[in-house]
């Protein structure tokens, strides 16, 4: 077997569904199996991933096991050259799998490769390449100094070695894997791939940066305006230092820990008041933000979106050539591609080459008769 894919779902089935779709896609010629680890949803989708993809290796827990043990336990199972975490919130081109495994083989001191994820706008992702946080390119970071942790200098349109792989996604050699030990359960989510990736270093392994295009829409399975998020997200970092720099002089561990401290705490203070509106039951009317969907396919493709548009009273318009067609202003074009159509490579070059702050990415699929875009999922039976 040369390639295991990985991915941990917690209540999104319908993204998880679209990746999938497009997992299905590039691994074609691959010796290949896909397991997915349901983190006990309550959207049902176990009976809906059992119902559209019974070719895949289901493993259903009856509790949150966290994303470092969720992907531990496929691993266990799985028996791959090659094993690749990958976000269930994410669409892979057909031939990125195909490449990463051929750089891969050609280069015997890879441990693991990342590639370039694109945000649902089609702007390129910094986090495709990062730095190891030391303390002095954390501190920088959190004082808004971002350059050296998500290596700006680096070119976008090569290979290059990096040092931390996004989780998002991450081909990493079993034998490596054997070598360094799995993913560390301490971390229930956020900073598993940080850590992984430092250990990967520390056995002189290499990590890569792959130009492979995927699109990432960015934390679907999670809540990023709860108090849990920011606990979760800043007690990760404070494993992470604590782990790997606990030896370190008092006269730089304080400051860090305190900025750590800090920055959760002015991120709360942001959130506190959006919060207490919802919680007092008001709703907030975001302006200028009103989605306008454009769906971009067949006559029979555009036919069933238009259906659905009908029913949600969404506002819409067809179009045949999304090239040369023009955006609206003061609002949030959502250009809707037919999956069934259009390849996935094609879909997210046309996103970059439209990249804009007012246009993001939506797909629909004859199979599963829904439009999924970055916020909202419609289907045709509901």
């Amino acid at each position: 077997m040369k390639l295991s894919v990985i991915i941990v779902n917690y209540n999104v089935k319908h993204y998880v569904a679209q990746c999938l779709l497009s997992v299905e896609c590039a691994v074609k010629g691959i010796d290949a199996e896909v397991f997915v680890v349901d983190n006990h949803s309550k959207d049902g989708s176990c009976a809906y991933l059992r119902e559209h993809f019974p070719w895949i290796n289901l493993i259903e827990s009856n509790h949150n096991l966290g994303f470092a043990r969720g992907n531990n336990i496929a691993i266990h199972q799985s028996v791959g050259e090659y094993v690749l975490l990958l976000n269930p919130d994410t669409i892979v081109a057909e031939d990125v799998l195909r490449q990463a495994i051929e750089f891969m083989d050609s280069h015997e001191n890879a441990g693991g490769v990342g590639v370039m994820m694109h945000n649902a706008d089609g702007t390129l992702a910094p986090e495709s390449r990062r730095a190891l946080p030391s303390p002095m390119v954390a501190f920088a970071k959190m004082c808004g100094n971002k350059s050296r942790y998500y290596m700006s200098h680096l070119p976008w349109d090569s290979p290059q070695k990096i040092e931390i792989i996004s989780g998002a996604f991450c081909m990493m050699r079993r034998s490596a894997l054997d070598k360094i030990g799995l993913l560390d359960e301490d971390f229930f989510m956020y900073g598993e791939d940080i850590d992984i990736s430092y250990r990967l270093l520390k056995e002189d392994y290499d990590n890569w940066y792959l130009p492979l295009p995927i699109v990432h829409y960015k934390g679907e399975s999670t809540q990023k305006t709860s108090f849990r998020y920011v606990h979760v997200f800043y007690n990760a970092m404070l494993i992470f230092f604590g782990k790997h720099y606990s030896g370190m002089s008092w006269l730089i561990s304080v400051p860090v820990k305190i900025a750590i401290y800090m920055q959760a705490l002015l991120v709360l203070l942001k959130m506190l008041p959006k919060m207490l509106i919802r919680h007092l039951g008001f709703n907030i009317k975001r302006r200028g933000v009103t989605p306008y969907y454009i769906y971009v396919g067949s006559k029979d493709m555009q036919r069933k979106c238009v259906e659905i548009s009908r029913k949600k009273a969404l506002d819409y318009c067809c179009c045949d050539d999304i090239e040369t067609y023009e955006f609206k202003k003061n609002v949030s074009n959502i250009v809707v591609f037919d999956a069934d159509t259009y390849s996935y490579d094609d879909i997210i070059k046309t996103m970059t080459r439209l990249a804009k702050h007012n246009v993001q990415l939506g797909t629909y699929t004859d199979s599963l008769s829904s439009i999924i875009t970055q916020r909202e999922v419609f289907t045709l039976q509901e």
